[in-house]
């Protein structure tokens, strides 16, 4: 676990501009939105012929990635390449931090290959606020997942699929189902639902899987999923993450399914129009059944599409914002 300062007070440039990401905590509706219109700009790309833009042309973009997530790890490469950025996928389990040295020291030596930009993954929470604290001031860095702490660019993904289903954020109640203990993409999804002004956010899951004091969060809590589904909009669930599970949480996985597990009869209480979301992977028989997961009130697909257009928009702006604050700096 690394300490913690205030990251905006490093994520931002001082015009409030984007010059890392590295949690949606703390920024402002009109960031986000500008984050969501940019990379609405970038969704229709997959379809063209060259679907390639230059905004990064030049730059050299590293994935740092000390957790494994093929997912996360392919759409940021295809989103820098898309940009134009030259990318270098770091194999952590050969490199020399598992030969023992420090993240220090490894940011030195990528220092020294001149790097433009670093997306980093790790297990620890906090650790690429500590990365952006360290590195040369000509380095953006994006937060690819740390710890149990945020998953910004996921959170904006589904931000992004939302309110292309849905539109307007204000009358919408949604619903985050399963591990939110152990949720760092729970955690980002609830402080930019609302910053972007949702009606109700809930939260649904066994006791166990409830952090101390979520409440404080502005959820409303339910452990039954009956209850907690009734009239919602979007339901939102979430992967149940056994890696980081230190003692026996859950009686079964088959007793998770069956009283938190969305079916199609669950989903009936949720409003008619109500659409499904799921972060992947997807554990199919029990946070989900296939007849949901594939059905058409599924959003699942469009959220890994949107993921690229996000991705690219996060890179795109911080790059910018960088270049923008040394130019104040000269």
């Amino acid at each position: 676990m690394f300490e913690q300062t205030d990251p905006n007070q490093i994520q931002l440039t001082e015009e409030g501009e984007l010059k890392h990401f590295i949690t949606t905590e703390g920024l402002s509706r009109e960031l986000l939105t500008e984050i969501l219109d940019t990379a609405d700009s970038f969704v229709d790309m997959s379809a063209k012929q060259v679907k390639k833009v230059p905004l990064l042309r030049g730059k050299t973009v590293v994935n740092l990635f000390f957790e494994a997530s093929t997912r996360t790890l392919s759409t940021f490469e295809l989103a820098a390449k898309r940009l134009s950025a030259d990318v270098l996928n770091l194999n952590i389990s050969t490199s020399s931090t598992s030969k023992g040295e420090t993240l220090k020291d490894t940011l030195m030596t990528l220092h020294a290959m001149h790097s433009d930009m670093f997306v980093v993954r790790h297990s620890s929470s906090g650790a690429a606020h500590f990365i952006a604290e360290h590195v040369t001031p000509d380095v953006a860095v994006i937060n690819a997942g740390d710890g149990r702490h945020a998953h910004p660019t996921q959170a904006m993904l589904d931000m992004l699929t939302i309110r292309q289903a849905k539109g307007d954020f204000a009358p919408l109640t949604v619903a985050i189902v399963g591990d939110i203990l152990h949720s760092r993409v729970a955690r980002s999804q609830i402080h930019a639902l609302r910053t972007l002004g949702v009606n109700e956010i809930r939260v649904i899951a066994p006791n166990t899987l409830l952090p101390r004091n979520i409440e404080t969060l502005g959820v409303k809590v339910f452990t039954n999923m009956q209850e907690g589904i009734k009239d919602v909009d979007v339901v939102m669930m979430l992967r149940l993450q056994k890696e980081r599970m230190n003692t026996a949480l859950l009686p079964s996985e088959s007793e998770f399914y069956k009283l938190y597990g969305l079916t199609m009869d669950k989903l009936r209480l949720a409003k008619p129009d109500a659409v499904v979301m799921h972060p992947g992977p997807i554990n199919r028989g029990v946070e989900i059944a296939s007849s949901v997961a594939d059905g058409d009130r599924s959003l699942i697909l469009d959220q890994v599409t949107n993921g690229i257009a996000v991705r690219m928009a996060v890179m795109s702006m911080s790059m910018s914002g960088q270049m923008k604050s040394r130019g104040n700096e000269l």
